[in-house]
């Protein structure tokens, strides 16, 4: 338990974060396990769409500061890579 008044709000303010953050980071990852289901399956039209709302997705949790935007351009990029090898 915080005693310090600074310390008990900063505690709860980043409990309430961390909350947040790990219902988006879960929403993400599911997300992701649409797409990959998808290529898995050979479904490109569906493999296109789970992929875009996952784009949306984790531009979300970027923007929200849940991912840095480096992370989520990585995650997109190897996810993209993946969908685009369907097509070989």
């Amino acid at each position: 338990m915080v005693v310090k008044g600074s310390a008990a709000k900063r505690h709860r303010q980043s409990e309430k974060r961390r909350i947040r953050n790990k219902s988006v980071r879960s929403e993400v990852r599911s997300s992701a396990k649409k797409v990959l289901s998808a290529v898995a399956s050979s479904d490109q039209s569906a493999a296109d769409a789970a992929f875009r709302a996952y784009s949306a997705l984790i531009d979300s949790a970027a923007r929200k500061g849940v991912y840095h935007q480096n992370t989520a351009a990585r995650k997109k990029s190897r996810m993209a890579h993946k969908v685009n090898g369907i097509q070989s």
